[in-house]
């Protein structure tokens, strides 16, 4: 008996995920079909463009003409299109303080731990060259 089972169809997310990763890899910028190629599996050359489009509308990537095509460079990782998906959703919140205290509360020890100590590195970067109180009346 034959599988008649239509493939899995891949989220929105996980397609942004996969075109970035596979430019990541490329040599240099790199056109749709090439990325088109790279991930395979019979998806359409459009679906290709649509996401690299909505990635350039996000930041992620930048292109430039070549040809009577573009080629497409990476600028955002996966961390960094996520960031900006927090970023969004926190932007269209009126009540940013309270979206901000349930986030932190929902947190598990080991990542509340991890948030604390990347915003004190963020405090520290932000200090240097700065002149304390102490030092400007020296």
């Amino acid at each position: 008996m034959t599988d008649h089972r239509r493939p899995r169809r891949r989220g929105q997310g996980e397609l942004e995920a996969q075109v970035l990763s596979a430019l990541r890899e490329a040599d240099g910028p790199a056109t749709a079909g090439w990325v088109q190629e790279r991930l395979g599996a019979g998806l359409a050359y459009t679906t290709v463009i649509t996401i690299l489009t909505r990635l350039l509308a996000k930041a992620a990537v930048t292109r430039e003409r070549s040809g009577r095509s573009f080629v497409w460079t990476p600028v955002s990782d996966q961390a960094g299109l996520a960031a900006h998906k927090m970023r969004k959703l926190l932007d269209g919140e009126s009540d940013r303080e309270a979206v901000l205290a349930s986030f932190v509360t929902s947190l598990d020890p080991d990542d509340e731990k991890l948030l604390r100590d990347l915003l004190g590195q963020a405090e520290g970067e932000s200090d240097v060259g700065e002149e304390t109180e102490g030092e400007r009346d020296h």
